[in-house]
């Protein structure tokens, strides 16, 4: 996954801080960000909002085939967590035991993965159980 480091960098606020929006009219929580709302249509009205990183597993998948970049971690567990503030967010699980649908997970600040040697190493979020 080559991407280019000005990109890298403007997606900081959201893989490393777990940074989304909220709509300032409804209230409504949105990751990844957005910039109108898709309840009540405002646009102007999101503020930056940080999530917990808190929640629950929603659902769960074992991947065994994976994309490119991530051979060398095959299997893995992605999860679609529901979190405390009530968006779902997908990520990797860092442990990948025994994981069930209503398990408490936070997320963890982890390597995702390195385009090559000298290349991007990118940072971002996985999530763990509690």
């Amino acid at each position: 996954m080559r991407e280019s480091v000005s990109l890298a960098w403007r997606r900081y606020p959201e893989r490393y801080r777990l940074e989304g929006t909220q709509c300032t009219n409804c209230g409504e929580k949105f990751f990844p960000p957005r910039k109108v709302c898709q309840n009540c249509r405002r646009k102007g009205r999101i503020a930056p909002f940080k999530f917990s990183g808190k929640g629950e597993v929603y659902s769960y998948s074992v991947v065994y085939s994976p994309p490119a970049g991530f051979e060398e971690q095959v299997p893995y567990t992605i999860v679609l967590v529901k979190l405390e503030e009530g968006a779902m967010v997908l990520g990797q699980l860092v442990d990948n035991g025994d994981v069930k649908i209503g398990d408490r997970v936070e997320a963890a600040f982890r390597k995702i993965q390195s385009d090559d040697p000298e290349g991007l190493i990118h940072y971002g979020f996985k999530f763990r159980k509690v």
